[in-house]
């Protein structure tokens, strides 16, 4: 098994439903499960279309025995069938899971770049991913995950914790 940690958020429709039911997706999966979810944060969106809603923004740490690009595939799949469309580069969405880190892989293929390129400059990415693994190091850079989040300006509204328990629990595991 190895520990993937992946970015998840939703600014359109129920977004909520769509964080929850994505956690439940992947759980589902027979060679992932999920080990730990962030809390749950509110953030203004960032790039993209203006007049664009608010974004829910989470993280959570997996187990997996599925090859990066099969996770990678799979994320896509669960959007997919949430209807999320790739037509606005950063626009609205009701479904945003991106892999951030599988393991201590380093890959800078056309199809997956990893770690996720611009993870670290994003402070609704690593807010939450500090929640589950803030003294993890990045595999290029050497820096702790907090040590990358304490670089990041902080911007007055820019993020919202908004919940602590809004996903099931981890499915026991037989």
């Amino acid at each position: 098994m190895v520990r993937s940690f992946v970015a998840l958020g939703s600014n359109l429709g129920d977004r909520m439903q769509h964080m929850k039911d994505a956690v439940a997706a992947i759980d589902k999966e027979p060679n992932c499960a999920v080990s730990h979810v962030s809390a749950l944060y509110e953030t203004a969106p960032v790039g993209g279309p203006e007049n664009q809603g608010p974004f829910l923004n989470a993280a959570m740490e997996i187990e997996t025995t599925l090859k990066p690009q099969d996770l990678l595939r799979t994320l896509h799949r669960i959007e997919s069938d949430h209807r999320r469309e790739r037509v606005i580069p950063w626009g609205p969405r009701t479904l945003d899971l991106d892999l951030l880190l599988y393991g201590d892989i380093v890959s800078d293929k056309a199809e997956l770049t990893l770690p996720h390129p611009r993870m670290h400059q994003r402070r609704f990415v690593m807010t939450p991913l500090c929640d589950l693994a803030a003294d993890l190091k990045h595999p290029r850079t050497g820096y702790t995950m907090k040590q990358h989040l304490d670089m990041l300006p902080e911007e007055a509204g820019e993020l919202r914790r908004v919940a602590s328990d809004w996903a099931e629990p981890p499915q026991e595991r037989a």
